[in-house]
């Protein structure tokens, strides 16, 4: 067997001599049926089959996603079985990937049948002088196997490789956060509809401040939402939800989505919608978000005028502009050019194009939920409302916790009696928490939270006494006003009476 193998071998050697004498020397015309038959006898000798995966497209020489899929699926292979290793920083991965070296190869097993793949470099015929030696070079994986098995491969093997590299790449990859670009900025070189930084910010669930029955009911409908796939097919939606978080300023609804992305390990899409030209553009920007993303709408009262109270006083209107003629004018030039519209935007949220892409949450929030259009924060729309309130006594415990490393302490009595009387946001709450000084000790933050909340207290009585004052005034004011008017209404009467 062993005799054969290598008469074969030097009959491929020989076969492969010939055909690049023939190249080199046989005239243009003739080279194509030589290489013709040339490439039949070694295949009739050869019984393997190879494929080759590019680095890059044609598309400005672009890294090919299968190649980067491929490459992150070699590298648990490569870090046990490759003998010459390379180091990868690949984008977007929180570490270095290791990977085979050029000209390496690494065997793989599926179903019984032995592969074998390669990482073959060569360079690139350039008509120019290039300062970059990388890019003269062009690299491929090259995957081997036996023609016996070319259906498990082509039908089972490629789909096994690239599912498990992209679970790889998900697993290692770094959180982003992204801002939409103005459309005008698209049409440019290379440019991109989404600009993104890493995301690496540190809330957690765990760290957050709210009630913890609360907590536990959002975790559980966010988990329950990651698994629903095949629920979401079987009731025919889209595979969606909506999240309307709605509290006074310092309750943490930017925390929450943080929160959220760390939990789901979701990216973060921050759209601005004063920057959109139009429903067309805020349509392109929802089919450019891939699935597992979070997308972000904050202060959605602020954005654009889609609340339900659209209109204004004409009477202030002209009483203002009388006053400063080139008040419209400046304020036509600090116009928004958006056109998006109410309907654009319901559209975007639950229409026929948000079942473009799977696996995602939209996510609103606002200080003044009573301002927002009913249309917008319908249930099917933003499918479940969270309200972000004042501090509670639950809420206080966890940033006692994380700001000070205290479970319980003697002063938590009366800083609870304290949070029943008077309304002070999570964000207040932590900032008497925060340590002033390295010297400052957790009682003394203790205290200086106790006073803060007295001091609220104090200020809202006031504020309470004064609006009550106010209103007396007003309702002394107004039955004044009204016996004066039932005064002159009765002389009116006994005047005309007397005339008569």
């Amino acid at each position: 067997m062993g005799e054969m193998w290598a008469q074969t071998g030097s009959v491929i050697a020989s076969v492969m001599f010939v055909a690049a004498i023939f190249q080199q020397y046989l005239p243009r015309q003739l080279r194509y049926p030589v290489e013709r038959y040339t490439r039949k006898l070694v295949s009739f000798v050869y019984p393997y089959i190879q494929i080759t995966f590019d680095e890059f497209t044609n598309d400005f020489r672009k890294q090919s996603e299968i190649y980067s899929t491929i490459q992150s699926y070699l590298s648990v292979k490569c870090s046990t079985r490759a003998k010459r290793l390379k180091a990868h920083d690949v984008k977007d991965s929180k570490s270095l990937v290791l990977g085979m070296d050029d000209n390496e190869e690494v065997t793989d097993e599926f179903q019984g049948v032995k592969l074998f793949w390669g990482l073959r470099k060569q360079p690139v015929n350039q008509t120019s002088f290039s300062l970059n030696p990388q890019a003269d070079e062009k690299k491929h994986y090259r995957l081997t196997f036996h023609k016996r098995h070319r259906d498990i491969i082509t039908r089972s093997y490629l789909d096994h490789v690239l599912k498990e590299g992209k679970a790889i790449s998900v697993s290692n990859r770094q959180r982003k956060l992204y801002i939409n670009n103005p459309a005008q900025n698209w049409h440019s070189y290379r440019g991109t509809k989404w600009s993104h930084v890493v995301f690496e910010h540190p809330a957690t669930f765990e760290t957050l401040a709210m009630d913890p029955k609360m907590k536990e009911e959002i975790i559980s409908d966010l988990i329950k939402f990651s698994k629903g796939k095949t629920y979401y097919e079987k009731i025919g939606k889209a595979w969606k939800r909506g999240y309307l978080l709605y509290g006074p300023p310092g309750t943490g609804k930017t925390t929450m989505i943080a929160a959220m992305s760390n939990l789901m390990d979701y990216d973060v899409y921050d759209l601005e919608l004063t920057t959109v030209k139009d429903n067309t553009e805020l349509r392109k920007l929802l089919i450019d978000t891939p699935s597992k993303s979070i997308i972000v709408i904050e202060d959605i009262d602020c954005s654009l005028d889609l609340t339900g109270q659209r209109k204004k006083e004409k009477d202030e209107e002209d009483k203002e502009e009388n006053k400063d003629p080139f008040r419209k004018m400046r304020e036509d030039q600090e116009k928004t050019p958006s056109k998006v519209t109410l309907s654009g935007l319901l559209n975007f949220i639950d229409g026929i194009w948000s079942a473009c892409g799977g696996e995602r949450l939209i996510v609103f929030t606002t200080n003044y939920v009573e301002k927002l259009d009913p249309a917008l924060i319908r249930r099917g729309r933003m499918d479940k409302h969270i309200e972000l309130s004042y501090c509670c006594f639950e809420a206080f415990k966890v940033l006692a916790m994380n700001y000070l490393d205290l479970d319980s302490h003697e002063l938590f009595e009366t800083i609870a009696r304290l949070l029943g009387e008077t309304s002070m946001t999570p964000a207040d709450v932590a900032e008497n928490l925060m340590p002033k000084s390295v010297i400052q000790d957790a009682e003394s933050c203790l205290k200086s939270l106790i006073e803060a909340l007295e001091a609220a207290k104090e200020e809202a009585r006031v504020k309470a006494e004064e609006e009550a004052k106010s209103k007396a005034e007003e309702e002394a004011k107004l039955k004044i006003e009204k016996e004066e008017k039932e005064k002159d209404q009765s002389a009116k009467v006994e005047e005309k009476c007397n005339g008569t």
